[in-house]
């Protein structure tokens, strides 16, 4: 959620709103290629589980480019889910796991992009609280942590 990182990637992203997604349920299980846990709005199915987030609109010539660092067909897949905004339902296209692990946990830095985007967008402030409670680990690799911190810097 956070406006650097995806402006690193898709320059063009521009929010349009915030919104819920109901039946699903945030994760951290996603398995990436570095053994981290990503990101995952998981459909659980039950009603009263539901993810805050925020919706983006990207110019379609960044979409490939999009797909490729996210890792569409290596490890998430594309489904379409109804976000309730303030404005009535709106559907959007989401990523979601398919190579999971449950031991898996996010990097610091990689929770933090998360939670920092949570209260740029004005996120519900006790699913914040959720957010900054999940345990997260220490990138080993001081190259990238360093690399992703200088994104969330503007630098």
């Amino acid at each position: 959620m956070c406006t650097k990182r995806l402006h690193a990637r898709t320059p063009s992203a521009q929010a349009i709103g915030i919104g819920t997604v109901m039946g699903h349920h945030l994760r951290w299980h996603k398995k990436s290629q570095d053994g981290s846990g990503k990101c995952d709005i998981h459909f659980t199915g039950e009603h009263h589980h539901q993810v805050h987030g925020v919706l983006f609109e990207i110019a379609v010539s960044e979409k490939q480019r999009l797909d490729t660092v996210e890792g569409l067909h290596h490890g998430y897949e594309e489904k379409m889910v109804e976000v309730i905004t303030s404005s009535g339902l709106v559907s959007a296209v989401t990523y979601y796991a398919t190579i999971i692990d449950e031991k898996c946990r996010p990097y610091e830095w990689y929770k933090r992009y998360v939670v920092e985007g949570a209260i740029e967008y004005g996120l519900p402030e006790n699913y914040v609280h959720i957010l900054k409670s999940i345990a997260a680990v220490k990138d080993s690799d001081l190259e990238r942590e360093q690399r992703e911190t200088r994104i969330f810097m503007g630098s």
